[in-house]
């Protein structure tokens, strides 16, 4: 049966301005990192990407080794693209990403202009696109010139391969270094996408005022500390969980008592505001407006649901923000702060690990 969107998808979402530009984001995305690779049924991710569309979400983020294997979760997002979402292309903001390792060899990884522009083709075709909305470098590169990096997001967007230019996990620094560049270049620095969550504050020390000043947007991934701030882990590791596998992002120091304890804690006051944790968690990455939009995954339809029932329900006490910031702490869960310092990047033990 052909796919028809629902006619009232714009009035379940809300939307905000990314940065200073003309773009607007809902204010829940949707990203492709877990569950859209081929280890998940194709029908499973058809389903949700559907829900999330007719839910008002515009915005499906990518990047090339989003998998598992490589490459999968862009082949899959373009069958389905190609089977149900065509019609709706100019009402669909798509973006990908290369940095982190793809394919062997020199030219597979980091920052270097032939492995982006080379990556952004292989994006293009594995998801049967003409541009991708936004295409971003990954992550910093401490061997390659920022020049080169950020001219090859602007030859993405003068070729008409992007729309638009973004950065991921730079540190505020790099961040005002790259918005020069590529404002010289007269291709503007879109947006920049960082980890945030309740237990994972940095970049409320210097990147907010950054993109501010520099009138770039922030869409915020792992906003739910990779599935931390969920009722999931409460008691326990579930079997079948991501922290139950082998190759999960999620680490014992990550599950440790003390983090769970916060967690713990943090449910009870999700609990009093009539909302799930993971829903007050991501009504409260979205309560600063220098957000632009909060970058969620899901396993099944419901589990979207659930979340993107937060979207337009960011205000908080500030009883509740101060109960909140006192449990506020947790170890070992940025772990992507190597690519995101000042310092060198090359130090991200966590280099398998890709937002």
């Amino acid at each position: 049966m052909t796919y028809v969107a629902a006619q009232d998808r714009y009035s379940r979402m809300p939307y905000r301005r990314c940065g200073r530009s003309g773009l607007q984001l809902p204010e829940i995305s949707l990203g492709l990192w877990q569950n859209f690779g081929d280890d998940r049924p194709l029908e499973t991710q058809r389903a949700i990407i559907r829900r999330a569309f007719d839910l008002g979400v515009t915005h499906f983020d990518l990047a090339n080794n989003y998998g598992p294997p490589y490459g999968s979760a862009e082949t899959n997002f373009g069958h389905i693209f190609r089977a149900d979402l065509r019609p709706y292309r100019d009402e669909m903001v798509i973006s990908t990403k290369a940095g982190y390792d793809m394919w062997p060899g020199p030219y597979g990884d980091w920052g270097s202009r032939k492995y982006l522009l080379a990556s952004l083709d292989q994006s293009l075709a594995r998801m049967g696109l003409d541009y991708v909305d936004i295409f971003y470098s990954h992550r910093a590169d401490p061997d390659t010139p920022l020049e080169e990096t950020m001219g090859a997001l602007a030859t993405a967007v003068t070729s008409g391969r992007a729309l638009y230019a973004g950065i991921s996990s730079y540190s505020p620094q790099r961040t005002v270094q790259a918005a020069a560049i590529l404002r010289d270049l007269g291709t503007p620095l879109l947006i920049h996408q960082p980890s945030y969550s309740i237990l994972n504050r940095w970049i409320e020390d210097g990147l907010l005022d950054t993109l501010a000043r520099e009138g770039v947007g922030c869409i915020a991934f792992s906003p739910l500390a990779q599935g931390l701030l969920t009722s999931k882990y409460l008691n326990g590791v579930p079997v079948g969980s991501r922290a139950s596998r082998t190759d999960s992002s999620l680490s014992a120091g990550q599950l440790s008592e003390q983090n769970i304890a916060q967690v713990r804690a943090l449910d009870e006051i999700a609990r009093a505001r009539g909302q799930s944790l993971a829903q007050m968690a991501l009504s409260w990455a979205l309560r600063d407006e220098r957000v632009t939009s909060a970058l969620i995954g899901a396993s099944s339809v419901a589990q979207l649901e659930e979340n993107l029932a937060a979207a337009g329900h960011d205000g908080f006490t500030r009883e509740e923000l101060l109960a909140i910031s006192r449990h506020a702490t947790g170890g070992d869960v940025n772990i992507w702060s190597a690519s995101s310092s000042a310092d060198d990047p090359r130090t991200d033990t966590f280099s398998a690990i890709r937002p």
